[in-house]
């Protein structure tokens, strides 16, 4: 089973899903239902350790520099 999103173009299409639907080809679902990933769940583990805390210590020297501005 796959899942896509699709952005209909012309006024008629919604009734055509729903036709689909009622066959049990697909299944409509509510753009409520549609959740996107955190952005901390999806980049987690790209980093090793070593990197996100020369990352960190980057980013807190460069704070340090603004703030003495």
């Amino acid at each position: 089973m796959e899942t896509m999103i699709v952005e209909l173009t012309h006024k008629r299409a919604l009734q055509l899903l729903r036709d689909l639907e009622a066959l049990d080809i697909i299944k409509l679902h509510d753009n409520a239902e549609v959740q996107k990933p955190k952005l901390s769940e999806k980049y987690k583990g790209i980093l090793s350790k070593e990197e996100s805390q020369d990352l960190s210590m980057h980013i807190n020297q460069m704070r340090s520099e603004w703030s003495s501005i």
